[in-house]
């Protein structure tokens, strides 16, 4: 978890300088901060209750050493790639809605969703950790306002521009087999 929201949390200011409009700049704004909140919950819980603080970057890296291809596929190829696409063009159209697909759809709506019931689903059936679930719980239902933002945007930037369907669905081909792997 703390693997993959560092990777999201560092991949997002892109898509903030790449906003429509003032009320998208806002929203994405806070999704920003959202992402770092959700890092900082993990680093806490591993501060207070994991491990010495000492020991977190240590621990970072060693869990990147045992993270699969597809993990790296997504987060560090697609996602680092998207990213900086979208960087490098703000106004690039096809870029954010290859941003957004990746980020709000396969991250955050299939990976990160999947992820939530099953921890949350667990943790909650064996009565372990009730302060990270009520937590995690947070930062679950920050995710789904994330989702909602990207079905949002893509719902309009498809129907702005219909070719840009077909990158949404290339994306997802894409990247599905990995997820997969990934679950």
């Amino acid at each position: 978890l703390m693997v993959a929201e560092e990777r999201i949390s560092t991949q997002f200011c892109g898509l903030v300088l790449a906003q429509d409009d003032e009320e998208e700049g806002s929203f994405l704004s806070t999704q920003l901060v959202d992402e770092v909140r959700h890092m900082q919950f993990y680093a806490r819980f591993q501060d207070e209750v994991v491990a010495d603080p000492a020991t977190i970057g240590a621990h970072v890296e060693r869990a990147r050493e045992v993270l699969g291809e597809p993990f790296k596929h997504i987060f560090d190829g697609a996602l680092v790639k998207a990213h900086e696409r979208l960087r490098l063009d703000p106004r690039d159209r096809e870029a954010k809605v290859d941003f957004v697909t990746i980020y709000h759809m396969v991250l955050e709506g299939t990976l990160g969703i999947v992820t939530s019931h099953f921890l949350l689903d667990l943790l909650r059936e064996r009565e372990l950790l009730p302060g990270f679930a009520e937590g995690y719980g947070l930062i679950a239902a920050d995710e789904q306002r994330h989702i909602a933002y990207g079905t949002w945007f893509l719902r309009e930037a498809v129907g702005a521009d219909p070719a840009m369907g077909e990158v949404v669905r290339a994306r997802v081909l894409d990247l599905l087999p990995h997820v997969a792997q990934a679950l």
